[in-house]
């Protein structure tokens, strides 16, 4: 592979819990792709989510990091301090007519895809059927005027025929091709929370100049949705690496909920951070299987 000279990589965790072993695995990803060329590892953090908003959960990531060796280049970006220019996003997407407000509770949705018979999608859940997209205008300023709530979805059909179906390279499979129209109406914001991911996570990738996204691959299929946000932007298009997951005997995921394998829990039960890197190193021998 040809040495480049620019490669820009991040580490994005979300503090809505412990870091874990999983965290580490994408960390080091991300830092040995930089090293190998000569580039930096950007550290952001992902607190967009109501849900990830808990301080000692952050102030217990950095300590993680610290005590793991992890270092990273330049300012660390928090989400949560980015809310205007996310907002600016939205305002772009709506002076394009792509975005459309969605009065569906997740209940209805749901029982409008059992009656349609649609299996929901494996990764991104029941995909939106589109109910709320023509309704009329007095039908959105009469909600909009009682107070229903709603969140902006954007029109992914409307995305697919400004800009056909783009391709994207991933560095283990290849070029992929991204179909808008087939991952249904993502939310990009809710009335009472002003982004989401998908949409956070194209800006600041493209805000930090980022060129190559190293992350899990339960998020492979998201990627697709953020290559068409970056077509309809005109935001540059990162090469991107799925990395396989770590998973127990059972073959389950690891999560934060599973605090036995937290980067904490194994620091209080005395494990050295060289120990932790060594059984990473085994379990990715073992097929991504970690048995500590």
């Amino acid at each position: 592979m040809p040495h480049l000279t620019a490669v820009i990589t991040r580490f994005a965790p979300s503090p809505s819990g412990p870091l874990h072993v999983g965290h580490l695995l994408a960390a080091l990803q991300a830092r040995k792709l930089a090293d190998v060329h000569g580039g930096k590892c950007l550290l952001r953090v992902e607190d967009i989510d109501e849900r990830a908003q808990h301080p000692e959960y952050l102030e217990l990531m950095y300590e993680d990091l610290s005590w793991l060796g992890l270092s990273f280049d330049g300012e660390i970006i928090v989400q949560t301090r980015r809310f205007d220019v996310y907002s600016s996003v939205l305002e772009k997407l709506r002076d394009m007519d792509l975005l459309y407000p969605c009065f569906c509770t997740r209940t209805e949705i749901r029982n409008q895809v059992a009656e349609m018979g649609r299996a929901p999608h494996a990764t991104l859940g029941y995909l939106y059927p589109g109910t709320c997209r023509n309704l009329s205008s007095d039908e959105v300023a009469e909600k909009m005027a009682a107070g229903v709530p709603h969140s902006w979805r954007l029109d992914m059909q409307r995305v697919q025929d400004l800009i056909g179906c783009p391709r994207w390279h991933d560095m283990r499979r290849g070029t992929q091709r991204c179909v808008p129209s087939a991952y249904g109406d993502v939310v990009l914001a809710r009335k009472d929370f002003p982004a989401s991911y998908h949409l956070c996570v194209v800006v600041d990738d493209a805000s930090q100049g980022v060129t190559h996204v190293t992350r899990g691959a339960d998020l492979f299929d998201a990627t697709h949705i953020h290559r068409a946000l970056q077509g309809v932007l005109g935001l540059p298009v990162p090469q991107y690496c799925h990395h396989a997951l770590l998973r127990d005997n059972a073959g389950k995921r690891l999560a934060k909920r599973d605090g036995a394998r937290s980067i904490a829990s194994l620091r209080a039960a005395g494990f050295t951070p060289q120990q932790v890197r060594n059984s990473l190193h085994i379990a990715l021998q073992r097929g991504g299987i970690w048995e500590v």
